[in-house]
């Protein structure tokens, strides 16, 4: 759902408010009550709800561990070639 930034000309009054697309603009100020709100010009932003593949893959936002090779045991003969090793 988009977050658009309203601005009103009468008090100064600024605000960001989620809104459907569908939606009409707001034109009352929250504050003073009059018709001067506007939206303003800003970069897009835009609030994702729910669960999916945002809520899952992104939410950690950190890259995952690399694995570490499995550690070989170490034997007595040193050279692999006893049966323990086998």
């Amino acid at each position: 759902m988009p977050i658009y930034s309203y601005k009103c000309a009468s008090c100064g009054h600024q605000g960001d408010e989620m809104q459907k697309v569908s939606d009409a603009p707001l034109s009352v100020c929250p504050s003073c009550g009059k018709a001067d709100y506007a939206k303003q010009v800003t970069a897009a932003g835009f609030a994702l709800k729910g669960t999916g593949w945002y809520a899952t893959d992104f939410k950690g936002g950190g890259k995952p561990a690399e694995a570490k090779p499995a550690e070989v045991p170490s034997h007595a003969c040193g050279t692999g070639a006893c049966p323990a090793c086998h």
